[in-house]
């Protein structure tokens, strides 16, 4: 079921959409800026419905029109989720490629649409998923249906990184702020659907409370890897390097594209190996900058543990680089343990 009141955390951004909607001044392009896995996607969906509702009743979709099965069930006609893995529909190659939303996507599946009539007479929604993943060139296309798209037309785009959106896109559009979520209450909701409750305050403590994210990692077995990870990070502050870390991070970026691959038999598993070696260094760059807190907690500083602490977060920070740099990762393995050495003799 797609409402507001299974949202929870976001009363604030669901308040203004629901009182904007009431008083019929709903803005027909927003962006929905916060953390990954808050309920920015739950709430286009519950905005969505409410939109496209054939029978509304206040400020809830109804729940029970064709349009609301339709929407429940996944196959709305006037109801569009962008992805950039939609390429492999317009590419002949059937593969997506890059980590970038190209205009081959959002030309299609949303600005052509977005020009024809509705199939079901009550208006279109569009939502799109990592809408900072947009080329320029994409955002650029996307201008004149933002300021005036035809007919009754509904465009939210979904973002973690607002900024990196063109000013021209941001100007043309009504931001909605999603908060990140207390740890508690996520742990809570993860509990509550049924995870155990230890597994649930680790996930939402690596997760920075997202519950979405949690339930991903959960899933993807992150957790578990996570807390060796944690474990061998530690470790290099004693003095001692951990045992061969990037064959850690080898066998595990592998695991984590296994996952994805059982999960989207299509999509890239060279891409998913680089995005889940990209999970585990920003993983153990936050146990860094805990670590870091902890040493300079108080009224003395531990200069020596925190130059260390300083120098292990430079040299993931160089190799998260060297990743979004494509360069080849048995490489940017090599250039990581040489620094991790260096930086647990500090």
């Amino acid at each position: 079921m797609s409402t507001f009141s299974h949202i929870f955390g976001q009363s604030e951004a669901i308040h203004w959409l629901t009182r904007s909607y009431a008083a019929d001044r709903l803005p027909h392009g927003l962006i929905f800026a916060g953390p990954a896995g808050v309920g920015k996607a739950t709430t286009a969906r519950a905005m969505g419905k409410l939109f496209l509702c054939q029978a509304v009743t206040g400020i809830e979709a109804c729940g029970n029109c064709e349009s609301c099965h339709l929407i429940d069930a996944g196959n709305h006609p006037d109801y569009h989720v962008v992805t950039k893995e939609l390429i492999r529909f317009h590419d002949k190659t059937g593969k997506s490629k890059g980590i970038s939303l190209s205009i081959d996507v959002v030309r299609p599946e949303l600005i052509e649409p977005a020009g024809r009539k509705a199939v079901m007479g009550r208006g279109k929604v569009f939502v799109v998923e990592q809408a900072d993943l947009m080329t320029a060139q994409a955002q650029n296309s996307l201008l004149k249906t933002l300021e005036e798209p035809a007919g009754r037309t509904l465009i939210m785009l979904l973002t973690d990184q607002p900024d990196a959106l063109l000013q021209t896109i941001r100007s043309r559009s009504q931001m909605v702020r999603f908060a990140a979520l207390d740890q508690a209450i996520s742990a809570k909701e993860l509990v509550r659907r049924g995870v155990d409750a230890n597994l649930a305050r680790k996930a939402a403590s690596y997760a920075n409370g997202s519950l979405g994210v949690s339930l991903k990692w959960i899933e993807d077995g992150v957790i578990e890897k996570a807390d060796e990870l944690s474990a061998m990070i530690n470790t290099l502050f004693t003095g001692r390097p951990p045992d061969d870390l990037p064959a850690w991070l080898k066998a595990s970026s592998d695991a984590y594209a296994k996952k994805q691959v059982e999960r989207d038999p299509l999509g890239s598993e060279d891409q998913a190996r680089r995005e889940g070696i990209g999970l585990y260094l920003h993983l153990a760059g936050e146990v860094c900058r805990r670590r870091m807190a902890q040493v300079a907690d108080g009224d003395t500083i531990n200069e020596d543990a925190l130059e260390q602490a300083c120098a292990v977060v430079d040299a993931l920070q160089r190799a998260e680089t060297f990743l979004d740099a494509n360069v080849n990762v048995s490489l940017v393995f090599q250039q990581l343990a040489v620094t991790l050495d260096r930086a647990a003799r500090v």
